[in-house]
């Protein structure tokens, strides 16, 4: 039997449809399945998205009325957007105070590799593919698993389980894209430091095993940035920061662009090709033909 690999995929900022990460999903399973001479191959790569904006979304509605019915305001659909693609990197700061929702966000996340370890293994090569403030909140939950575990909340430690993919001993191909983590980085003294990738631990299960780091940003896209450029630590932690043109003609030149990457071939075929290389690492006794 062959061993899959979990695939965890965090949205950006914002509230979008529940179904968010399924044309990336069906992109990544075509191409996959091109590439890889296998029966089926689509079935080795188990998906799991992160809804994390459900947290945020009944408060940001509420504040919304609040704000929309005490006085007639301009621009009440850029309103509404600002309010959905901002107020989420607000509320999603730590505080001091029991029960923020730092801790209630990464919770869920913890959950969804829960789901990801019932399904791929509990040793099975994590791959973590995030967008926007998905990119901050994916680099946070693993940074503090690595490094910080006096930050770690207590809803999150009661949802983290001991096996290797829980522990983040199998991290191995993390994803980002349009991300804002440069701007982050100004909350740190000497802009802070990255987590490690592929995990430090991984080699205890998979020997010689190289995973990657890959920074996709577009240069129209004003709220993404490289991150090789950060400071030295993000330079090494980093394997790439890979310029794209996200978007087709309405989007690709400008900073609508922030939207489309999960949709741009760019960004598909590096992702796949990791992947692939995965599989076939930990696959190395299955008889295939491989290409």
């Amino acid at each position: 039997m062959s061993q899959k690999i979990a695939i965890l995929i965090l949205h950006g900022a914002g509230t979008p449809e529940t179904n968010f990460a399924d044309k990336l999903v069906k992109r990544i399973k075509e191409t996959f399945a091109r590439k890889l001479p296998k029966q089926n191959a689509e079935a080795e790569l188990i998906f799991q998205p992160v809804y994390w904006s459900q947290i945020f979304a009944p408060e940001q509605e509420k504040l919304w009325e609040l704000l929309r019915n005490y006085r007639d305001l301009d621009f009440a659909r850029l309103r509404k957007f600002v309010i959905e693609f901002l107020a989420d990197a607000v509320a999603y700061q730590p505080t001091k105070q029991g029960g923020q929702n730092y801790d209630k966000v990464h919770a869920l996340v913890a959950k969804s590799i829960q789901q990801l370890r019932e399904r791929a293994g509990k040793k099975a090569p994590l791959c973590v593919i995030s967008h926007s403030l998905g990119t901050v909140i994916a680099s946070n939950y693993f940074y503090d698993l690595q490094y910080k575990n006096r930050y770690i909340g207590q809803e999150t430690k009661e949802c983290i389980g001991i096996e290797p993919i829980e522990q983040c001993q199998t991290l191995t191909l993390f994803y980002t894209l349009g991300s804002p983590m440069a701007l982050w980085s100004l909350r740190y003294i000497e802009f802070g430091s990255p987590l490690v990738v592929p995990s430090p631990t991984l080699k205890n299960y998979y020997p010689n095993l190289q995973g990657e780091w890959l920074n996709f940003y577009d240069k129209d896209d004003v709220l993404a940035f490289p991150l090789k450029a950060i400071n030295e630590a993000y330079n090494q932690a980093v394997t790439k920061d890979v310029a794209v043109n996200a978007g087709g003609l309405i989007t690709s030149w400008n900073p609508l662009s922030h939207l489309k990457y999960d949709t741009d071939q760019e960004v598909i075929q590096p992702i796949v090709d990791g992947l692939i290389r995965t599989w076939k690492h930990v696959n190395k006794q299955v008889n295939i033909p491989f290409s």
